[in-house]
Order: C-alpha cells, then sequence, then structure tokens
C-alpha cells in the first residue's frame, strides 16, 4: 500500500470560532482488498472499485442480474491502455464486490460493428430472458444499433451472445435525418401498456441534445417515434441516456421496474454530455400516451441541472434489481493522468463503487448511498466516543493510520440562527470554491481532514456549511483539495451526515 510516503490520519476541524459542535464516530481498519492486483508496485490501483487487471476501461455497460449474479460488461482495450479497439469486457459476481473476468462478451465479428462495438444496455424480456442492445461502428464509421442475446439462457455465467442476423436494427439514414457520427448508446428498453417496447438513443441536431424514441413490437423491428422523448437546446451530444422511474411515495427507497408508471412514480432522465464531461439528470413527468417527458425545470432554467456526482464522475447507468427491490446505480470515473503515465503503469480508469439510489422525499432530487453490500469488507472497527469540538480546534482521531478506512461520523450542531443566508441561488461547485476549509462562515465549516499528513501541511478537507435559503436550512457539502498533493485511490471515505435537525441537501462532493 506504500503507506510509508505519507502518514494518513484523520482529523476533526471546526473552523468557526463562536459555536461547538459535538462528533462520534466509527472509523473501520484494514479493509478488505477488492483487486488480488494491488501491490507494492502498484499504489495507486484501487482497493474498492472496480477496474480489470490491466488496460483501458471506459463506461460501464448492460449491468444485469441473471440466475443469481450479477453481470457486469464494460468498454475495454484488450490491447493497451489508451482508448481504441473497443470490444466488451464481461465479469460477474455474488455481491457487487468481488468480481471475476470472463472472456470478452461481445466484439467486432459483423459488418454492423466491425470497426467497434460501443455502449449499450440490457433488457430483460419476457421469460426472464436478457437482450442487449448496442452501438457498433460499420464500414462507413457510421454508429448502429445492434441486437445481442445469449447463446445458452441455462448457462448462468452468461459467456456466449449471439447476434442478430437482422443487424443493424436501427441506423441513420436520409430518411430520419439523423447524423451518423451521433447516434449512440441505446438505454435499457421500456414496455409500455399499449405493448410496444421503447428505447432511447442519444443524438444532438447542431448544438440541441435529443434523446431519440424508438418503438418495437417484437423487440426486433424497430420504427422511430415521431418526436423526441426529450431535447434541449445549447446542451450538444447526449450521451449514455438513461430513463427510469422512482417512487414518490412511501417508501420511497424501494426500486421499480423500469417499465412501470402511475400516480406513485416520477420519472428520471440522466445525460452524459459530450461537451462538459458530466452526467446531469432532470426529474419529471412522463407522458406514457403522447411518449412526452416534462421536466420541473429543464436545461434552460437558470439554477444549475443536477448531477449524480459533482467529481470525476460519467456515463452512469442503473438497473433495476427486483430481488432486493432496489434501483443500482453503476458509473465511470475517468483519472486525470497523462497518455504517457497510462501507458506506464498499464492500466487506465475505475467505475465507482455501486450505489442504492432513489428519489429524495422532497422530490426535488435524488438521494444514494453505496450499495450494503460494501460493508462486508468492514474488519477492526475503531469506536470514538462523542466529543466536543470548539471554534478553531482541531481533534486528532487516534489509531487510524491506514490508507484504507471507511469512516461513518454524526455531527450534532446547535446555534442555527448563525448560518449564513444567501441571497440567491448559486451554483453549489462554485460556492464550494469560494467557500474553502479556511474560510469561516456563520456555521461551519466542519468535518474531517482525511490523507493528513503530521503537521498538516498536506491533507483533503471534507467539510460542511449550513446556509439559511428561502427560510430553509441547507447544507453545502464539499472537498477541498487545495492542500491535497498525494493521491491513494485505496482509500475509501464514506461519510454519514446525521445533523440532527430538518436540513435539505443542497449539494454533494467527495
Amino acid at each position: 500500500m506504500a503507506i510509508s510516503l505519507i502518514f494518513l490520519s484523520f482529523f476533526l476541524i471546526y473552523g468557526n470560532g463562536v459555536l461547538p459542535i459535538e462528533a462520534s464516530h466509527h472509523v473501520y481498519r484494514n479493509l478488505q482488498t477488492l483487486s488480488s492486483h494491488s501491490s507494492d508496485h502498484q499504489p495507486y490501483r484501487t482497493a474498492y472499485h472496480f477496474q480489470p487487471p490491466k488496460n483501458w476501461i471506459n463506461y460501464p455497460n448492460a449491468p444485469m442480474r441473471y440466475k443469481g449474479l450479477y453481470h457486469l460488461f464494460y468498454q475495454y482495450n484488450p490491447k493497451g491502455a489508451v482508448w481504441g479497439n473497443i470490444v466488451w469486457a464481461h465479469s460477474v459476481s455474488k455481491d457487487l464486490v468481488n468480481w471475476t473476468p470472463l472472456d470478452h462478451a461481445i466484439y467486432p465479428s459483423q459488418q454492423s460493428d466491425i470497426n467497434g462495438c460501443w455502449s449499450g444496455s440490457a433488457t430483460t424480456l419476457p421469460g426472464g430472458k436478457p437482450a442487449i442492445l448496442y452501438t457498433g461502428i460499420d464500414p462507413n464509421n457510421h454508429q448502429v444499433q445492434n441486437l445481442a442475446i445469449p447463446k445458452n439462457f441455462s448457462d448462468p455465467l452468461l459467456r456466449e451472445w449471439v447476434k442478430s442476423p437482422k443487424n443493424p436494427l436501427m441506423a441513420p439514414t436520409q430518411a430520419n435525418q439523423i447524423n451518423s457520427s451521433s447516434f449512440r448508446d441505446p438505454t435499457t428498453a421500456w414496455k409500455g401498456k399499449d405493448g410496444y417496447w421503447r428505447v432511447l438513443i442519444g443524438s444532438k441536431v447542431h448544438t440541441r441534445g435529443v434523446a431519440i424514441l424508438y418503438k418495437s413490437k417484437n423487440f426486433v423491428n424497430w420504427v422511430q417515434a415521431d418526436h423526441p422523448l426529450h431535447s434541449a437546446e445549447g446542451t450538444g451530444m447526449w450521451e449514455c441516456p438513461d430513463f427510469y422511474p422512482v417512487r414518490n411515495k412511501s417508501p420511497l427507497t424501494t426500486g421499480l421496474d423500469t417499465s412501470v408508471n402511475g400516480d406513485h412514480v416520477r420519472h428520471v432522465l440522466k445525460v452524459s454530455l459530450d461537451d462538459t464531461k458530466h452526467d446531469h439528470y432532470l426529474i419529471g413527468t412522463y407522458d406514457s400516451a403522447k411518449d412526452i417527458f416534462t421536466p420541473d425545470s429543464g436545461f434552460e432554467n437558470s439554477k444549475p441541472i443536477l448531477r449524480h456526482d459533482y467529481g470525476k464522475y460519467y456515463a452512469s447507468k442503473t438497473i433495476f434489481e427486483d430481488g432486493k427491490n432496489r434501483r443500482v446505480l453503476f458509473g465511470w470515473v475517468n483519472e486525470s493522468s497523462t497518455k504517457d503515465d497510462d501507458i506506464k503503469k498499464g492500466w487506465s480508469g475505475i467505475h465507482t463503487i455501486p450505489r442504492t439510489i432513489w428519489l429524495h422525499k422532497s422530490g426535488k432530487q435524488l438521494v444514494q448511498w453505496p450499495v450494503v453490500e460494501i460493508e462486508s469488507l468492514r474488519v477492526n472497527p475503531v469506536h470514538w466516543h462523542s466529543k466536543v469540538v470548539n471554534g478553531g480546534e482541531t481533534l486528532q482521531v487516534t489509531g487510524v493510520t491506514a490508507a484504507q478506512a471507511d469512516v461513518e461520523i454524526a455531527f450534532e450542531v446547535n446555534g442555527f440562527e448563525k448560518a449564513e443566508v444567501l441571497d440567491h441561488w448559486e451554483d453549489p461547485q462554485v460556492l464550494c470554491g469560494r467557500k474553502g476549509a479556511n474560510v469561516k462562515g456563520g456555521l461551519g465549516p466542519f468535518g474531517l481532514l482525511v490523507f493528513a499528513s503530521r503537521g498538516l501541511q498536506e491533507y483533503t478537507a471534507v467539510l460542511f456549511r449550513i446556509f439559511r435559503y428561502q427560510n430553509k436550512n441547507l447544507v453545502l457539502m464539499c472537498s477541498d483539495q487545495s492542500r491535497f498533493v498525494l493521491l491513494f485511490y485505496q482509500t475509501l471515505l464514506l461519510v454519514k451526515l446525521e445533523i440532527l435537525q430538518n436540513l435539505s441537501l443542497l449539494f454533494m462532493q467527495i
């Protein structure tokens, strides 16, 4: 783990000079590793996140659960640590934590995908049979949509996939006026009350981002709808769209099959913006009779569009897991290393820890939490009793020096009348930039200093502030990396905020 390079510690901080806070937490040291490939010679490889032993990885594709196993497919270059030669690699797991790689599932072999097998999604057809729709690159470098199904449905590993002889099933033509270089990444399909399957394809028309809608009775013959499900001017290419229902009535955390609609349902449209390299989502209403999605607040609104994650995070995809009645979110992290560095170390890219995702009780945003299975990695717990942290005080949490730690912490805060007032809505990411760990506020900052060296010359602050906006208390959560020099991907930090008041979450960034 190369711990000798830096002394990793946790410190409690409270940057305001007036109000005391009380905090307690548990720290689990020496979490079991997810990867057998981590070693002293690879100090920057992950310990918890999914990644193959070597080479380039990007978007997660078609996650599914079949015959008791989780399946994860992913964009992969079998020939090197940079993008290119893309195939669908394939791994399976019993618990979303420990993964076993299998042979590649989909690779160029037809005219419809001879220049590459790009992103797509899985749909469970009647009888519990999975099918994959994916983007292929044809000999003219046009983006087209293809179908693959398992060769042997009795094989729980789904080791072999057969492509439809009718591929491509959807293609750009002069008649449908689709840009052949902007037509990719089919979603999981859903079935309407009329018995027709529906799927979205990401696209653009000039600068307008578009979710093109196709319909099919048999999942083979697809017809483009008269209008897109949704579009927005000035947003550019919409990659990796995701469209799914969430409950707006208790129990909110219960996931829904992608085809569900009704009074107890809202819908989420997620798009990955190629121009910004961020994932954004809209919450709204889906009119299944007219096949139109109407967001509560769209891209044209003055407020920033919500994101699943405010760090490096892209091409996310969700699945509904009926066995546990939850919706699980997968995403890709593109590292900040250079091409030369990637080639030298022999790999590039990771996937985030799978997260359960659901609608917040306010109905205005989604909330998420790492899947409960990740807790199976916890060993050697360290308990730290409740303490009062006064303004300007820093306390070291003793007994934690490992590069791998899972932290649960609860803050009890009082004096809400001291909270700063926000006169107008401000982009939370910009606000985090202005209100770093060293900027004192009315109520905050308070939180943790992680990756901390002796003497605190280097650290990363995970901090909270409380604001007053439109007569409501809002929590701003930031990670301030301005004094962060050395990064260890092995560290997992899960912070549970339990402020004992009725607060709304404004922003999260870790």
